[in-house]
């Protein structure tokens, strides 16, 4: 159980707006406030972000969205992060992390905060190793002081969420780095803590000190989404021993954590065949207290560059249904460059309509009531209410506009099969349904 009374900030949230929240979410607020003392639900709202919208993770709230957008040190311009941020929004997420690794970290994320009321995440150790990155020096070097004081910072900034590698040991490292993993450690974050691990002899600073972790968040309720930093980065590495290592700890930490009060999401698997899919996102649960789960993707097939959107699509639609609770988006640059504002968008939507496929099969009656209107809409020829209601209004009306002056699409014209009737009086059959004409009787 998490212990709500031991974190403050939370605890008077549900005490000032739980009946809001709930309403937004379609729930009732007595189950929220008991899925959020169980664990199983997360309220993303940091007091410090002061025009955020308090977000939940957790089904069966609404399955959510997250898009991934920061500079890099090759594509460097913060002003396109906001441009970016505007497309993520306006495609419909959730939420919005700053995955920034270049130049002034904090000054993009103050920006970011202010521009947004998305419950905003980052990851503080690329903010430590990008110092020294910079400085060309070896980017494990730092101190877990250093670390510990910029989760700190972050935290009072109004930082909502952020992921911690808390899970990468020295043996699960091992597993994922001296085995026969294809793809070996493909975390940027568990990569960079099992280099400090190796350099410096010593086991995982977020591992050992996680307490002073649990402080800092706790009073700030911050939610701590634990890295999947042995996650498999090709489909054939699913389910190995280096992942499922990281996923027992993960559970142990969980339970730590809700003694204190603090929040826990889990991360979850990046590249899995679709065949997994059910035994990955129902094992992690079962093995990490049934916390929200939060995953990239997942990506089924490993063949997708330029199109990886539509296998984390595939991916994310099975991951939902089984019960993932938050969908980090994936767009056509994954694997080949940073995202601009328009792979943004595309990965967004794709990974809203992974949600509205789930939900619709889970029988959500938001989903349902969405596909019931474009239905209804689509047999009335009604383009307008076509377009409200889709996911992408404006694609299609963007895609409508050359035609817009004809009744039924371009594809069809007076071929329309939906008014092909409409002008024709209905006619009773020959003979009943299920029953053979006369002539044939003798044949029965």
């Amino acid at each position: 159980m998490l212990q709500i009374e031991h974190n403050p900030p939370l605890s008077a949230l549900l005490e000032k707006q739980a009946d809001t929240i709930a309403a937004r979410e379609h729930l009732d607020p007595a189950f929220l406030r008991q899925a959020v003392g169980n664990g199983t639900m997360v309220i993303l709202a940091n007091p410090s972000h002061t025009n955020v919208m308090p977000t939940v993770i957790g089904q069966p709230a609404p399955v959510k969205v997250n898009a991934n957008i920061g500079v890099s040190p090759l594509v460097n311009d913060p002003s396109e992060e906001i441009d970016k941020l505007r497309a993520a929004e306006a495609a419909g997420a959730n939420a919005v992390m700053d995955l920034s690794t270049a130049g002034d970290l904090a000054a993009i994320r103050r920006s970011m905060l202010a521009a947004t009321k998305l419950p905003l995440g980052t990851v503080p150790l690329y903010a430590v190793a990008e110092k020294y990155i910079a400085e060309d020096k070896d980017p494990s070097d730092f101190s877990f002081e250093e670390l510990l004081e910029e989760i700190h910072a972050q935290a009072e900034a109004g930082v909502d969420f952020m992921t911690l590698h808390c899970g990468v040991t020295q043996r699960a490292a091992y597993l994922g780095a001296e085995t026969d993993r294809t793809m070996g450690i493909v975390s940027r974050g568990g990569s960079i803590l099992a280099r400090w691990m190796r350099r410096h002899k010593k086991e995982n600073p977020l591992y050992t000190h996680y307490d002073a972790l649990l402080d800092i968040c706790c009073k700030h309720n911050v939610v701590i989404s634990l890295g999947d930093g042995l996650r498999p980065g090709a489909g054939c590495d699913a389910g190995d021993a280096a992942q499922w290592e990281e996923v027992i700890i993960l559970g142990e930490l969980t339970k730590k954590a809700h003694t204190r009060g603090v929040q826990i999401m889990i991360e979850g698997p990046g590249h899995v065949p679709m065949h997994l899919v059910q035994s990955q996102i129902q094992g992690i649960k079962r093995l990490t207290e049934n916390a929200p789960l939060y995953v990239l993707g997942p990506l089924t097939t490993d063949t997708s560059p330029g199109r990886d959107h539509i296998g984390a699509a595939i991916g994310g639609s099975l991951a939902a249904y089984y019960g993932a609770d938050f969908l980090c988006y994936v767009t056509p640059a994954e694997h080949l460059t940073l995202p601009d504002a328009s792979d943004v968008h595309e990965g967004v939507l794709a990974s809203r309509i992974a949600a509205q496929t789930a939900e619709t099969s889970l029988g959500r009656p938001w989903a349902l009531e969405r596909e019931k209107k474009i239905s209804e809409a689509r047999a009335a020829l009604d383009w307008k209410t076509m377009a409200d209601v889709s996911l992408d209004p404006c694609l299609v009306r963007t895609r409508r506009e050359p035609h817009e002056t004809h009744e039924e699409c371009a594809m069809c014209g007076k071929f329309c099969a939906v008014k092909m009737l409409k002008d024709q009086p209905a006619t009773e059959p020959s003979h009943q349904a299920g029953t053979m004409p006369q002539h044939c009787a003798k044949h029965r």
